[in-house]
């Protein structure tokens, strides 16, 4: 593994770890200022400071009862100079407030910029598939 792979994985593992621990600003800590998101969540896409504004994570963290389990699965880097992709599955997991348990694996992008601060998360991509059926639901039941 080369040392930028390593540093890409840390700061992925990092914001793991982050996430389980509801901690918001440790979250957004290694994105970009121009940080590009599509998330599960709308809108289609969240941009720059609005993308960096801890307000809406904090509210998805109070949805949830203990810690959030964010773990990966085949995730795969690929660096090329400045710029790089990481890819793979991520499982969400855990007690949502009420009760009630919770899994779902979902698809997972992320894109790197290298910058003289080291490598930082500028954007980041995930989604689940639907079953293209004409039921328009969403195929939460898939495992990798």
């Amino acid at each position: 593994m080369s040392s930028d792979e390593a540093a890409i994985r840390t700061i992925i593992d990092a914001r793991a770890r982050a996430i389980h621990d509801k901690d918001a600003d440790a979250t957004l800590a290694s994105c970009t200022p121009d940080i590009v998101v599509f998330d599960l969540a709308p809108p289609l896409a969240v941009v720059g400071e609005e993308a960096l504004d801890p307000t809406a994570l904090k509210a998805w963290f109070d949805t949830w009862d203990g810690p959030i389990g964010y773990t990966f699965q085949s995730l795969q880097v690929h660096v090329a100079d400045k710029l790089a992709l990481a890819h793979g599955f991520l499982r969400i997991f855990g007690t949502k407030v009420g009760g009630a348990s919770t899994a779902v694996w979902t698809r997972i992008t992320f894109g790197f910029e290298k910058t003289d601060g080291g490598w930082a998360i500028s954007h980041e991509h995930i989604s689940t598939p639907f079953y293209m059926d004409g039921s328009d639901r969403a195929a939460l039941d898939l495992e990798p």
